[in-house]
């Protein structure tokens, strides 16, 4: 295969994974991952399965999440590949008793590896770039508790707001556009495709 093809597949991996998971469609989800499949998001850091058991009970509880994609660039050498794509994660939820989309912008970086002919992700993480909160009522005003926003990075720190509300234990230490996070971030990105194991 050339390595137009193998964009093309990993292209089409990055767009079935925000398709079947906010469709609820674990079964198809879980084929496109590794065995040892792991994620790390604002909410959850584990392996693969242990994400889909904790989505589908959050999705029992009422919790939605959306995404949407946008550009991507991938790198590829050999079998392993970096994939860096546009995306726009949307939650609707309560933020101190009012009703709001929160909007949370940044970029899935995903390390890939083709194993037995297959692309299959081993780790995806996400830069957070930056988000914002909207009633959904237009005349509802919101008034955050400053010192809770603040607690969290800027690039998302209104989503953590609203996954804390939501019962979620929330890092804060994920990478934004800028800083230490999203280099180190880069570096082991360059390491993976240099050969080197996952830390």
């Amino acid at each position: 295969m050339s390595e137009r093809d193998d964009r093309a597949d990993i292209r089409e991996l990055v767009e079935r994974w925000v398709i079947w998971r906010d469709a609820g469609d674990w079964d198809r989800f879980r084929t496109l991952w590794h065995d040892d499949g792991r994620i790390t998001a604002t909410w959850t850091q584990c392996h693969v399965d242990e994400f889909i058991r904790l989505a589908k009970e959050a999705n029992a509880r009422g919790v939605g999440v959306l995404h949407a994609l946008g550009g991507q660039a991938i790198d590829v050498r050999g079998d392993r590949a970096i994939s860096q794509t546009k995306m726009t994660i949307a939650q609707r939820g309560r933020l101190d008793g009012i009703l709001c989309d929160v909007v949370c912008t940044g970029r899935f970086y995903d390390f890939i590896e083709r194993r037995d002919g297959r692309w299959g992700l081993v780790l995806r993480r996400v830069i957070y770039e930056k988000d914002r909160a909207d009633p959904v009522k237009s005349s509802d005003r919101l008034s955050l508790d400053q010192a809770q926003l603040e607690r969290f990075p800027a690039g998302y720190r209104h989503l953590a707001y609203l996954q804390t509300q939501t019962g979620f234990d929330v890092r804060d230490d994920l990478p934004g556009t800028f800083g230490p996070g999203v280099e180190h971030l880069y570096a082991a990105g360059a390491a993976w495709l240099a050969g080197e194991a996952l830390a």
